[in-house]
């Protein structure tokens, strides 16, 4: 037997197998089934990236002929390809997990209520995560034991361990929360293991409000004032969502008797902006406000003398992760002309360096957010409040239980990189500091970051 009739031999085998399962599974006919019908394509996480149904007709899975069978072979592989790229992209991510499915230890209720709240979007931005982090792990050090024949310098750490763990289990851990438990971690490493152990423990705790008072409170005021002076009567201002320390700047510039308007640029799905819009409005006199989405940002730049927003952090290169949207706002102001001042703290600083967001990113892919915010009043032990935003009402929908369309994936990406090209200056507690220049903050203040 030839090459060329062994060759003929196994096509006819391998159409009459395809023939055979075909009549099994009810399709009436010879040929090929498309790879992506009925079928479901899975990520390395074991998750379904692509989950399409059976659709009437030809086209469905079934051929009429040889020829057909090859192109519509070909066209399913194209389509399963084309419908689960969006994902695949962003698959390195990892999807939302169930809170603390791998965490092994004690958990805290504290950080078991924290965790909760993480995960239902009911403590959202970077100041105020932290803040609640390091709120809780003082609740943790409080109710702290020492075993016998270990110390507190050694033990504590351990201890905590599993409560980060768990938290990170909610949602990845932000780089301001990974600067403060480093900095936490040292001042446990540096405790002195012949003080009494509740002195020890006080004192970690008052080291704890002396970070977030410094390093948060007080750079927030002098964010204000020095950010404040950049607007002037006439402006108009342009913020993005919404960010505390940007809501701030234009409060005090406000009391100060600066006459100014404000747009609120805002998007899907938190909407934060209109919490920022409420605030504003709720001023007295009220600062004249617009509000609009991100797909009508280009009919309102044009009226824009300067951009305020915030950030999650400032990469070693100077670039910005901050909300997703953020990118695009600013690129569009620098088309423009249009300054981009980015208001940030030194201790979201990152050593990192993060070249777009497909490197570093988290995914809201099965969270459905309701519109309206409601304020969550926090206490700290000094007395001193703080306001934190989250969404009314947060519902936990994965794709089995809402029953969406075959062909419908939820994709939604929380951050974006805005390139240092774009950004005009950043307003810090040290004062303004160009993009440029973000790499050396961090060394001349004699800091560590993560």
């Amino acid at each position: 037997m030839t090459k060329a009739e062994r060759r003929e031999l196994q096509e006819r085998q391998r159409a009459a197998k395809l023939a055979q399962k075909s009549q099994k599974q009810g399709g009436g006919g010879p040929g090929k089934v498309q790879p992506g019908s009925g079928q479901h394509k899975k990520g390395p996480s074991g998750y379904d990236l692509v989950s399409t149904g059976k659709h009437p007709g030809p086209a469905s899975g079934v051929a009429t002929g040889a020829g057909g069978g090859a192109g519509s072979g070909h066209q399913g592989d194209d389509n399963a390809l084309s419908k689960s790229r969006g994902l695949k992209i962003f698959s390195h991510f990892g999807l939302p997990k169930t809170v603390g499915h791998a965490v092994k230890g004690d958990i805290h209720p504290a950080v078991v209520r924290l965790a909760l709240m993480f995960s239902e979007f009911e403590i959202c931005g970077a100041n105020a995560r932290c803040i609640a982090t390091l709120t809780a792990f003082k609740s943790v050090i409080q109710d702290y034991t020492t075993p016998e024949n270990n110390t507190l310098s050694r033990h504590l750490m351990t201890h905590l361990s599993p409560q980060i763990s768990y938290l990170v289990s909610a949602r990845p851990m932000s780089v301001s929360m990974g600067n403060a438990i480093r900095q936490l971690k040292l001042e446990i490493s540096g405790s002195d293991i012949d003080m009494v152990e509740q002195d020890a423990k006080d004192e970690l705790c008052e080291k704890i409000d002396t970070y977030i008072r410094e390093r948060i409170l007080l750079a927030d005021e002098v964010i204000q004032d020095l950010a404040g002076q950049k607007i002037k009567d006439g402006d108009v201002i342009l913020t993005y969502a919404r960010s505390s320390v940007v809501e701030k700047v234009l409060l005090n510039a406000h009391e100060e008797g600066k006459i100014f308007s404000v747009i609120v640029v805002d998007s899907r799905p938190l909407l934060e902006g209109k919490g920022l819009l409420r605030t504003l409005t709720s001023t007295n006199p009220p600062i004249p406000c617009t509000y609009t989405l991100l797909p009508a940002l280009a009919s309102v730049i044009t009226e824009v003398t300067t951009v305020l927003v915030g950030a999650h952090s400032i990469c070693a290169n100077g670039a910005v992760y901050s909300r997703a949207g953020t990118a695009l706002v600013a690129m569009l102001a620098s088309n423009y002309t249009v300054p981009v001042v980015v208001c940030c703290e030194t201790y979201k600083f990152s050593d990192s360096i993060v070249l777009d967001a497909f490197g570093k990113n988290e995914l809201g892919a099965f969270l459905c957010f309701r519109e309206g915010l409601f304020e969550i009043s926090c206490w700290l032990t000094f007395m001193l409040p703080f306001t934190i935003l989250a969404p009314a009402k947060i519902e936990h929908r994965r794709n089995d239980s809402a029953e969406p369309k075959s062909n419908l994936e939820i994709l939604n990406p929380l951050y974006d990189l805005t390139p240092p090209t774009c950004i005009t200056v950043v307003v810090t507690e040290v004062g303004l500091i160009p993009p440029s220049s973000i790499s050396s903050i961090p060394a001349a203040m004699g800091r560590t970051l993560v």
